[in-house]
């Protein structure tokens, strides 16, 4: 008789899953929990019927949430469903900060001897509507057009003819669930006022495929440039056909920087832009894709200045190494929804802003143009940048 595998074989992918399983449950425990004691249960001595439905509705929140996100961001895409599981990690992730926070204070008036229901009442109402408005505030945040954040940057490098060029980054626009068409149109009417001469989009375009997307993605045609457009791939596009977006990147006008690069000149210097994959696309087992930045430099004057787009923030250890002038990456959001920037900073070298690697290189991360799930911005706002690159000089860290 045939062997069917190794003994056990079998038994190990149903451990690993409920292993998978008993973590996501965890942690859903751990973000659920301090909300329901501080607002209901710390002492707050509520009318029972609050406190039952306080705790019916973060159990419903608990157990439909992985039901939802499988729903939303696996094989079926249903984007209701990622819709309400997105807001609703939104919301818990923000009741869990402030919870957090008002426990703490709870403990320090304890200890000044404020006791009693009173005390307990008072910071779950505070709790209560600080999360409320601060989600009120970051879905506004969220869903308007992205500020203009305009920065110099010096390459030593950069040739005379080239001093002031005036380079646009998008970055992250994730089109999502949330139909943004009109958000993208007007993104771009923005990047047309600023009359750029090089566009680049850093990467994350949407969640989801080209034809899911291809409305929101539209108006990224209509965008002007004198230069060149460019673009690279995220991590996001790994999930949703990445050479799919190549391609509708392309037959929307821009130029994919797939491990490539090209050159632009004017007043006769020149700069190469230089685009490498995400880091993430190795491990996607897609032929043909994966960060090479020899093969984005190969046949490059080294005596150029080089502008390289890669998606995130931490490939310019190699940006360095090969004495790139200035790396643009995104994917961080800024952090997105304070403080998870703590928690990106744990990933990334940088969260956002202006920084310098080496002697030579600076990197440019930007907090991106859209947002990834939850649709809020909390103490982290979205942006269009604005880089002029200047001739000579150096750049400080901003």
């Amino acid at each position: 008789m045939a062997s069917g595998g190794p003994p056990g074989g079998s038994a190990r992918p149903r451990r690993s899953l409920g292993r998978r399983l008993a973590v996501v449950v965890l942690v859903l425990v751990v973000l659920g929990l301090p909300p329901w004691w501080t607002l209901f249960a710390a002492g707050a001595d509520w009318p029972f019927p609050v406190l039952l439905v306080g705790t019916v509705v973060l159990a419903a929140w608990l157990v439909s949430f992985p039901f939802l996100m499988v729903a939303g961001h696996g094989p079926r895409r249903a984007d209701r469903a990622a819709r309400v599981a997105d807001t609703g990690l939104g919301v818990i992730w923000v009741l869990f900060t402030w919870s957090v926070l008002g426990g703490l204070v709870d403990l320090v008036l304890i200890g000044f001897g404020a006791g009693g229901a009173g005390r307990a009442r008072i910071v779950a109402v505070a709790v209560a509507a600080v999360s409320a408005g601060l989600l009120a505030w970051g879905h506004y945040e969220a869903m308007r057009v992205p500020r203009v954040k305009r920065l110099e940057v010096r390459l030593p490098r950069l040739g005379q003819g080239l001093d002031g060029t005036r380079v646009v980054v998008l970055a992250d626009t994730h089109y999502g669930p949330i139909d943004r068409a009109d958000w993208s149109a007007r993104v771009a009417e923005a990047v047309n006022a600023l009359d750029a001469d090089v566009v680049v989009h850093a990467g994350d375009i949407a969640d989801g495929t080209p034809v899911q997307r291809r409305e929101q993605s539209a108006p990224l045609g209509t965008v002007r440039s004198r230069l060149a457009k460019v673009y690279v791939t995220g991590n996001h596009e790994y999930g949703g056909e990445a050479q799919g977006w190549l391609d509708r990147m392309a037959d929307l006008g821009w130029e994919p920087l797939h491990n490539r690069h090209v050159v632009v000149e004017r007043g006769g210097d020149a700069l190469v832009l230089a685009g490498v994959d995400d880091v993430t696309a190795e491990s996607s087992g897609l032929a043909g894709h994966r960060a090479n930045l020899l093969d984005a430099l190969a046949g490059t004057d080294p005596d150029r200045p080089v502008l390289l787009v890669a998606h995130q923030p931490k490939f310019v250890p190699q940006a360095a190494a090969a004495g790139i002038d200035l790396q643009i990456s995104g994917h961080t959001h800024g952090g997105q929804i304070w403080p998870f920037n703590f928690l990106v900073r744990l990933d990334q070298p940088v969260v956002h802003g202006l920084s310098r690697h080496g002697e030579r290189t600076q990197l440019y991360t930007s907090r991106g143009t859209g947002f990834w799930g939850p649709p809020f911005r909390v103490f982290a706002p979205s942006e269009i940048t604005l880089l002029t690159l200047r001739a000579g000089g150096s750049s400080p860290a901003a």
